[in-house]
């Protein structure tokens, strides 16, 4: 379970004690230290091209897993919001239906509520407004009615010229 302790130094990378401690004296004596320590080091990250090259595959598969993900989100957000307004239109229809409403242009311009209490009172409110419309007609209170008949006004007219009266 124990390795040796390479020359110089221990496994752990603590300073080794005074006893084990000796001293460089010449450049091949460091270079040798400093290539142990490099060995050590280099021998941690071995499999790191490996664990990139994996690391990298899974960031690939994830994006592509998130943009299939994203692409079924927007098209469910799409399917919501066209259900929401078949839904919305339905019910426009069948208020109008219900308060006796048939004129498509009618409909598309003054039931134009979100909610169904919305578009229930508008569909009331027009359904009245229709209903005295046709129960008055086209009529237009003293419409061709004069208080002075033409020949009454022409009589005026000359009564006022020649000062008879």
């Amino acid at each position: 379970m124990s390795e040796a302790a390479p020359e110089g130094g221990t496994n752990s990378g603590e300073t080794p004690a005074a006893e084990e401690f000796k001293a460089i004296t010449s450049q091949d004596d460091l270079n040798k230290v400093i290539n142990e320590r490099l060995t050590r080091e280099r021998a941690k990250f071995a499999d790191y091209k490996d664990l990139k090259t994996k690391a990298g595959e899974f960031d690939k598969l994830q994006q592509a897993n998130q943009t299939e993900a994203e692409k079924a989100q927007a098209r469910i957000a799409e399917l919501e919001s066209e259900m929401n307004a078949v839904k919305g239109e339905s019910t426009r229809l069948r208020i109008a239906g219900e308060h006796g409403i048939t004129d498509a242009d009618d409909i598309r311009l003054f039931l134009t509520g979100t909610d169904e209490e919305t578009l229930t009172e508008q569909a009331k409110r027009l359904a009245e407004r229709t209903a005295d419309r046709k129960k008055n007609g086209n009529h237009v209170p003293r419409e061709g009615s004069s208080p002075a008949s033409k020949e009454s006004e022409g009589l005026e007219t000359v009564r006022a010229l020649f000062g008879s009266g």
